[in-house]
């Protein structure tokens, strides 16, 4: 590959320097800035993203590294794929993988409850809402990965680039509260979905949680597409599971099916807090930073605008394919709540109360078993786990380009989760291991996810609009206007979520 040095660590690999984009002084300016002392530098790359060994043999491993590489260097551009014309299908199958990665943040814990929740109590109504939901997150995850296939640069990476280092600090602290604030959520997940199951204390399942750092270290030695094919299952399991369940709650699927068409009663103030809600949980943040790199695994010749063309191709292919599939979950979630507890949304707003009532017949009907309670925690506890492993990709992400800091992927899991686990672990000793005070705790920590939005959705349009950073690839004026009125009316509804949520607490307090 023309682009990649062969064995320099001063060298720094830009998937950019195409002669469309972004100019050669732009090109200059960046690897001027970028340049770092070499001793502080103990992971020199070679093709595929591997260590040279020769080139460091005598220097030390140190914990924290300055990050001046590629995006994920260890990854970046390790997976091939074809570059002679060849079948659709076997170029997906190649590009296929980050897709899942980026679905799994559309299906995370935090979205069961507003979905199940809205399904429960207005019915089919808020279908439209997933649906509009979706296909702004396609178009957002769609910039997304243009951006790293044209620019070789993450979001993190840009966003530094273009605004400097002072702003780049307050931004890293705002995008690694909102990274934390999910992985609240998984904690939570993670530790009701083991007492659901196995009958453990919550106090002794979140500090569980700690232990999925082990998991992690083994994934990262199975190799990228091995993660990207775990996750992808995981993603199937929570499918297949709630395809089984809706198919016995036998949902009114005329209606389900009017319940696409926006009707004018979600404007209600009961209907349009539950859509806030659900818009708010389905578009997160952290997932622009996360697909923007994990694209780069893909290993074509960035040189050649033929093949920069079809990564972008089918880099949306498979990102429009999975996000299909997180649509079709959260449809399944919200279909559940419609057609099993629809009159009984009030009481349905824990986990442990949704996996009862699963099991009730007085709630449920006649369907309802001990068996659908159970799949219920199992695609609770496999949403957690696929949670996990794209909440640490991105924490890693963020900090490198941010910051341009690098520490071991097990010392980063272990930081956040332990940061992580305090909170939950002083609400769930001092409320006496009450669910209902740390579904509340969920809930509120979303407030940094509405803040951070605007954080990552801005720059993104931003960058993805400019002609000068993308070239060719820069998005039309029509897509561009489009995402600007998306980003000021999500910025809207987010700034009214936190609002509201401030002022909940505040006045439990």
């Amino acid at each position: 590959m023309a682009s990649k040095p062969a064995d320099d660590s001063n060298a720094r690999p830009i998937a950019h320097t195409r002669k469309q984009t972004p100019s050669a002084a732009h090109e200059n300016r960046r690897t001027a800035d970028m340049t770092v002392d070499n001793s502080a530098e103990s992971t020199a790359t070679v093709k595929g993203g591997a260590r040279n060994p020769s080139s460091h043999q005598h220097r030390p491993i140190l914990l924290v590294q300055t990050a001046n590489g590629r995006s994920l260097e260890e990854v970046n551009s390790s997976i091939p794929v074809p570059r002679n014309k060849t079948s659709f299908w076997r170029n997906l199958a190649a590009f296929s993988g980050p897709g899942a990665l980026v679905a799994v943040g559309y299906m995370d814990p935090g979205n069961w409850i507003t979905s199940i929740g809205g399904g429960a109590q207005y019915g089919y109504l808020l279908m439209s809402v997933v649906l509009i939901s979706s296909l702004i997150a396609m178009m957002l995850q769609y910039m997304s990965a243009k951006l790293g296939i044209v620019t070789g640069l993450d979001l993190a990476q840009a966003t530094r680039e273009h605004t400097g280092r002072k702003l780049s600090f307050v931004l890293w602290i705002c995008t690694e509260l909102a990274v934390m604030a999910t992985d609240i959520a998984e904690v939570i997940g993670g530790a009701i979905a083991l007492k659901l199951l196995f009958g453990i204390p919550l106090v002794v399942g979140v500090a569980l949680t700690v232990l999925d750092v082990l998991i992690l270290l083994l994934l990262t030695h199975l190799g990228f597409r091995r993660i990207e094919a775990i996750v992808a299952g995981l993603i199937m399991v929570i499918m297949l599971i709630f395809v089984y369940e809706v198919i016995l709650a036998r949902p009114d699927v005329p209606a389900m099916l009017e319940g696409f068409i926006p009707n004018k009663t979600i404007l209600g103030r009961g209907q349009l807090t539950m859509a806030l809600g659900i818009v708010g949980a389905t578009v997160m943040p952290h997932n622009l930073y996360l697909h923007s790199s994990i694209v780069q695994t893909r290993d074509f010749d960035r040189s050649d605008d033929k093949q920069v063309a079809n990564a972008v191709r089918f880099a949306t292919w498979d990102s429009n394919i999975q996000l299909t599939g997180a649509f079709i979950v959260n449809c399944l979630l919200l279909a559940l709540g419609a057609a099993m507890f629809f009159g009984h949304g009030e009481s349905l707003d824990t986990f442990t109360a949704l996996y009862n009532a699963l099991g009730d017949q007085s709630i449920a009907g006649p369907v309802a078993s001990g068996l659908l309670s159970t799949l219920f925690a199992v695609a609770l506890l496999a949403s957690g786990q696929n949670s996990t492993i794209t909440g640490t990709l991105t924490g890693q992400i963020v900090m490198e380009g941010f910051i341009r800091m690098r520490i071991p992927i097990w010392l980063r899991r272990l930081v956040t989760r332990v940061i992580s686990i305090i909170p939950v672990l002083i609400c769930t000793v001092i409320f006496g291991g009450k669910e209902s005070a740390l579904d509340s705790l969920l809930v509120y920590s979303q407030v940094f996810l509405c803040v951070a939005l605007p954080i990552s959705m801005v720059p993104l349009v931003w960058f993805t609009s400019s002609r000068k950073i993308m070239g060719k690839y820069a998005n039309p004026k029509w897509l561009a206007a489009l995402a600007w009125v998306v980003v000021a009316v999500l910025s809207a509804l987010n700034v009214q979520l936190a609002i509201q949520d401030v002022s909940e607490l505040i006045a439990l307090l």
